[in-house]
């Protein structure tokens, strides 16, 4: 099936600056990412960047780069530019896959594009899995998701959804898991319809969107449907601190 992933790789990254060019068992960060891409059924992948060191890397291992404005707000917007800039048509698909998680199974980035396929009026696909333990299920950066029975994202959130009203009646009732309540954290890899991106450019930010920081839930206020599916492979944890890096340099040398 058709469809070509964008590895958005950003230089000047406020928490880690420098964060895609660190090396990780000989090779850049980014390089990681884009071999697991490449992997993938994508019939193409490029990485796009604001920064000339990041493009001299990715050229020094063939990759196709597209250099884009730093003055993106978000990686949507640099996604954006890039599928204006090559030429794609509006009902094609794109896979976002961010350029700090070098060990993205190749697996979840067929998924999601498969997916969106599949559904075709769903402008968005992305992944959950399941939250087992209560201390994610209250934790505000453990963004959770609630679908209905088709698949179809009801609500993105960083409070606990659905909140059992009955088990959390009490302040000792939040200290367990309530029995019954499937929670779904929201794994944030997304397949987009270029459609989509145009017009989510043109959208300004909704109200709900400022209040959670989720940008997701810009495309739901202007109705557009996310399809949500649960992974068929857990990935790994990216890399957003050196503390990060270190636990995945240790992955990879054993």
């Amino acid at each position: 099936m058709a469809f070509s992933v964008v590895i958005p790789a950003r230089y000047a990254s406020t928490r880690f600056p420098g964060k895609p060019l660190v090396d990780i068992a000989g090779k850049p960060m980014v390089q990681h990412v884009y071999e697991r891409a490449v992997q993938s059924e994508a019939e193409r992948v490029i990485i796009a960047t604001d920064d000339e060191r990041i493009a001299e890397a990715a050229r020094g291992f063939s990759a196709e780069v597209c250099l884009t404005s730093a003055d993106h707000p978000s990686g949507t917007d640099r996604l954006q530019e890039v599928v204006q800039t090559l030429g794609f048509y509006a009902d094609d698909i794109v896979v976002n896959v961010q350029g700090d998680e070098p060990l993205v199974p190749p697996r979840v980035i067929n998924q999601v594009a498969h997916n969106l396929r599949a559904e075709p009026e769903a402008s968005i696909a992305t992944l959950s899995e399941p939250i087992e333990d209560i201390e994610s299920v209250l934790n505000p950066n453990v963004v959770k998701v609630v679908a209905d029975n088709s698949g179809r994202a009801l609500y993105f959130s960083r409070a606990p959804i659905p909140w059992p009203r009955d088990a959390f009646a009490t302040e000792a009732g939040r200290t367990q898991m309530p029995e019954g309540v499937n929670y779904q954290r929201h794994i944030g890899i997304y397949a987009y319809r270029v459609k989509l991106l145009n017009d989510f450019v043109r959208w300004a930010p909704a109200p709900v969107e400022a209040t959670e920081c989720l940008e997701q839930l810009r495309a739901m206020w202007n109705g557009a449907v996310i399809h949500v599916d649960v992974a068929d492979e857990l990935p790994p944890a990216g890399v957003d601190t050196p503390e990060d890096l270190e636990r995945i340099r240790h992955l990879f040398e054993s």
